[in-house]
């Protein structure tokens, strides 16, 4: 017999061998096996199943071959795959959040996720915000808008959580430097989340104040946020946060949220002892928890809706934040320029969401009250938005199931970046189609947007159409 034939009945023979004695069942059960398939005859199953007990040497000692050599393969092939699959301390597997690795004991994971957005938009790459942005020349753009890697998981329990994402390589225009879209690092956070009363969360994140920043931009309903997120959003800020949910499965199903933060925007420290505070607070009212993401494309069998009020309250030299960090709405001093503490800004939002088989919508409002210390100015800005849509398939069977159409409409009304004393009003009308091709990991994005301005100093009006087209995909 081969050499490597000899080898197979011995591994055979030796994962045989530790079933110890025919006294127990599994042994037969085992003898039974082989003979069912061909691995022997009847006459050495007799033989071996009269003995007390068996080892390597009665399996090799037979005449040969005992076994077709396909046969020991798929044999010694289960016996290493089941060895494996008990003993091996940890387990690779795939899940929502992505390529996951798990200890047995459950007390360790890792997983790995990575993400893209391929975009062409024409003739604006991001929102105008003065009529003079309707006379520039028109771009049509190719662009990689999102990079990301994310990582997340627990450790040592698993209500020891933690996250961190990377940008890898954001667009930059052609006058700004290399560093513009060098790799950096935009999340990274604790959760102690041993409760579901309460948890605290401690790190850089984007903070809990209001739906359409917080859903990833991986589970929007459109190509982008709407125009009231640059002037309303907290984006992402340093700091920590007592967390919870509350009563659930009741009437009064809820989460609160308030945190401390710099107030400095991204990876910035504080430059003095103001700090942001901020409170939200949200009554899911039927009952059930909604989950920060948009469109129904999980087709949520029960009715199911939140809503909420929240709030910030700052004093420093910021008047907006983005993923880039702290920065300056239009006709208010930058954060270079401003003095230490200049802007006190107190800022609310009460948001409205809910989803049922198919159909999805939600909506925001916001004011935002900014004080100029430098000429003891008030501003009162306001805006928000409202958004729905549905998968027609479950009234029309003629209509892909995989197809969502949507529509949204936002405002915004801002000091006029020339004077303060006047006002611009902008305004946004959206109509959008998703094509879910593996859900939100695996979509296709077109939207159609009417785009204006009331320019309150130059008593004149403007308007634009812009097309933007999207592949996001994350896997």
């Amino acid at each position: 017999m081969k050499r490597n034939t000899k080898l197979k009945y011995f591994v055979l023979a030796a994962a045989l061998t530790q079933t110890a004695t025919l006294a127990n069942a599994a042994d037969q059960e085992l003898l039974d096996i082989l003979l069912q398939n061909g691995a022997i005859t009847q006459e050495q199953y007799d033989s071996l199943i009269e003995r007390e007990s068996i080892n390597s040497e009665d399996i090799l000692s037979q005449p040969q071959p005992l076994v077709e050599e396909r046969v020991i393969e798929e044999v010694v092939a289960a016996e290493v795959a089941e060895q494996l699959e008990n003993e091996f301390p940890v387990v690779a597997s795939r899940s929502s959040s992505g390529f996951r690795l798990e200890t047995r004991d459950g007390n360790w994971q890792t997983n790995l996720q990575w993400r893209a957005q391929m975009r062409f938009t024409t003739p604006y790459r991001s929102d105008p915000r003065q009529l003079s942005s309707f006379n520039a020349d028109e771009q049509s753009n190719f662009e990689a808008r999102r990079l990301r890697m994310k990582i997340g998981g627990h450790g040592l329990q698993s209500w020891i959580q933690y996250y961190f994402e990377v940008d890898l390589q954001p667009s930059r225009d052609v006058d700004d430097s290399s560093s513009s879209s060098s790799a950096r690092v935009i999340d990274y956070r604790i959760d102690l989340a041993k409760w579901d009363w309460g948890g605290i969360r401690i790190g850089q994140w984007k903070v809990d104040l209001n739906r359409e920043r917080v859903d990833s931009s991986g589970r929007q309903q459109f190509v982008e946020r709407s125009i009231a997120n640059r002037v309303f959003t907290m984006d992402r800020q340093l700091g920590v946060q007592i967390r919870g949910h509350l009563f659930q499965d009741t009437p009064a199903d809820m989460r609160y949220y308030a945190g401390v933060f710099n107030g400095e925007g991204r990876s910035v420290n504080n430059t003095d002892n103001d700090l942001l505070y901020m409170a939200r607070l949200q009554w899911n009212f039927m009952g059930r928890d909604l989950s920060w993401r948009q469109t129904d494309v999980e087709y949520t069998e029960q009715p199911t809706g939140s809503f909420a009020v929240a709030g910030f309250t700052n004093t420093g030299s910021c008047t907006r934040w983005s993923s880039s960090g702290c920065g300056n709405l239009d006709g208010f001093d930058s954060p270079a320029t401003a003095t230490p503490g200049q802007f006190d800004i107190e800022q609310v939002v009460q948001e409205f969401a809910f989803k049922y088989r198919g159909f999805s919508v939600q909506q925001e409002f916001h004011r935002k009250v900014i004080k100029d210390r430098s000429d003891n100015s008030r501003h009162e800005l306001t805006g928000g938005y409202a958004q729905a849509g549905y998968f027609f398939h479950n009234l029309f069977p003629a209509v892909p199931e995989d197809l969502e159409l949507a529509m949204r409409y936002a405002f915004v009304d801002e000091p006029n970046a020339t004077n303060r004393l006047f006002e611009n009003e902008r305004r946004e009308f959206t109509l959008g189609a998703n094509w879910f091709i593996n859900g939100h990991d695996s979509k296709v994005t077109l939207d159609f947007s009417r785009l204006s301005i009331d320019d309150g100093l130059l008593l004149m009006d403007g308007s634009d159409n812009r097309m933007r087209l999207q592949w996001d995909v994350q896997f």
